[in-house]
């Protein structure tokens, strides 16, 4: 059965990545509903975070293809309860609407968004929230005219106390650890 999934890739920042995951989805033939790349927490990591709806043993193959890649580190996939996860969308409306009546404000204090800026000509409305709030938010809003209307891709952080990022590379560095000092010690006895 098809539900939403959200899958965080962690990489090395090189030129074609993007396009080299993406075709991962495209031969397994899964749409991408959100896309968001940024810096993680680690210097020199980017962080996918692609939202998808498929079956879940689709997405874990997705996972393992994606891993392959040279530039990924590790490749995660969460259900939408085990993570928090937010989306920003912003708003321009006719400042005109907004001081004949007071309507455009009481949506806006109700949908907990605020104004980022007002000209003459256009106001511009900030919502955080997931994507069912900022369509709420567009609706309320569109009856005024909503002038222009973007969406960001979803950001997402596991509802875990631990990053299992960090879990991963603890464990490859002492994977490697463990490795130079055998091969260092392998080479004092072969030099005996």
């Amino acid at each position: 059965m098809s539900k939403e999934f959200i899958i965080s890739a962690y990489t090395e920042n090189h030129i074609g990545l993007l396009n080299r995951i993406t075709i991962v989805f495209t031969r397994r033939k899964v749409n991408i509903e959100s896309l968001t790349v940024s810096e993680s927490a680690i210097s020199g990591v980017s962080k996918f975070t692609i939202v998808v709806k498929a079956e879940e043993e689709k997405v874990r193959k997705i996972v393992q293809q994606i891993e392959k890649l040279v530039e990924v580190l590790k490749a995660f996939y969460h259900s939408n309860e085990e993570m928090i996860y937010q989306e920003i969308a912003l708003y321009k409306v006719p400042t005109e609407a907004l001081t004949k009546s007071n309507q455009i404000e009481t949506l806006v204090r109700e949908h907990n968004a605020r104004i980022l800026e007002i000209t003459k000509d256009y106001t511009v409305i900030e919502k955080t929230g997931h994507k069912e709030e900022t369509q709420a938010l567009f609706e309320g809003l569109n009856q005024f005219g909503v002038l222009q209307f973007i969406r960001s891709g979803r950001v997402a952080i596991t509802r875990s106390p631990i990053e299992k990022l960090s879990v991963f590379l603890e464990m490859r560095d002492a994977q490697l650890a463990s490795l130079e000092s055998s091969e260092e010690t392998e080479e004092l006895e072969y030099s005996v």
